[in-house]
């Protein structure tokens, strides 16, 4: 009887660490690339092969270049998500010419179809800040596991992006599969806000 919540507890421990060494690590620099991550499931993923590296060397290439600007990326905290070739920013800046300015070095990326610039005017956020981001975006993935009842649904479809305890999700997906996520998503605890970037099939 004690074996199967042991199991839990030790996934929801494996979740913790994963998602705090991800904020640790991207807690050094100003820019954080938020489209990289590795081991991705490429035969369950829509997008193509090629697109999904497209994705990850665009995503790169922004990061890289926001970094190098340092009157930008030194007061700013700012994420660079890709996929299927929409750009997203998240992050806080703190005014309205670098918010365009990290805009402009998005656009100037060859690859781009859309832009969806989410920075917010403000100071960066804290550590504690972006380690609850990581748990919320941990849980939502979580709950995502219970989705039932659609016929070849997929969590890792879904990209979840979390900043200040908003939540954006992206993805390829059936209107049906968006609604049911959308759902999932709003009903975690510490979500404020879901924000819908989806490409619908």
């Amino acid at each position: 009887m004690t074996e199967k919540p042991m199991r839990n507890i030790n996934s929801l421990h494996f979740i913790l660490i994963i998602a705090l060494s991800t904020v640790v690590i991207s807690g050094c620099t100003g820019v954080v690339v938020g489209g990289t991550a590795t081991g991705v499931a490429i035969v369950h993923d829509r997008r193509s092969a090629g697109t999904v590296i497209d994705d990850q060397g665009l995503s790169w290439k922004i990061s890289q270049a926001i970094f190098k600007d340092e009157e930008l990326s030194s007061p700013s905290h700012i994420n660079v998500t890709v996929y299927n070739s929409v750009i997203l920013l998240t992050g806080e800046t703190p005014s309205e010419d670098l918010k365009l300015r990290a805009n402009a070095i998005a656009a100037r990326t060859s690859g781009n179809k859309k832009i969806y610039n989410e920075l917010v005017i403000a100071s960066p956020t804290s550590l504690t800040s972006r380690t609850n981001d990581a748990y919320i975006t941990a849980k939502i993935k979580t709950a995502f596991l219970d989705i039932g009842g659609i016929d070849g649904f997929d969590v890792t479809r879904v990209k979840v992006v979390t900043e200040n305890d908003v939540v954006y999700l992206m993805g390829l997906l059936t209107s049906e599969e968006a609604d049911a996520v959308t759902e999932k998503a709003r009903n975690v605890s510490g979500v404020a806000k879901v924000i819908r970037l989806f490409e619908y099939l």
